[in-house]
């Protein structure tokens, strides 16, 4: 084989070793680009909550939509965001 033959194997082969970061399902950046800020309390089936870490410094709030099972990233800083919050927080023992 040539030099530069070697060279491109040993790059391809690098590729998913790099891309593989954080193990599976650990997403390597934030989830929530857009956040809904108007009141959708009656639309969610489910709301989770993911902390800030060093791959996002934002708290995350994930709902899934009773509707179709879609999924939406809700503003943690929106008054009712705040009081579902609140309502899952007093019924988790």
């Amino acid at each position: 084989m040539s030099f530069f033959t070697t060279v491109a194997l040993l790059v391809i082969l690098a590729i998913p070793e790099g891309t593989s970061q954080g193990g599976q399902g650990v997403p390597l950046r934030c989830q929530c680009l857009n956040k809904e800020r108007k009141p959708i309390g009656r639309l969610l089936e489910r709301v989770e909550v993911i902390p800030a870490s060093s791959h996002c410094t934002k708290i995350e709030i994930i709902a899934t939509l009773k509707k179709d099972g879609g999924e939406i990233c809700l503003d943690p800083e929106a008054p009712w965001v705040q009081r579902v919050l609140r309502r899952l927080d007093q019924r988790t023992p």
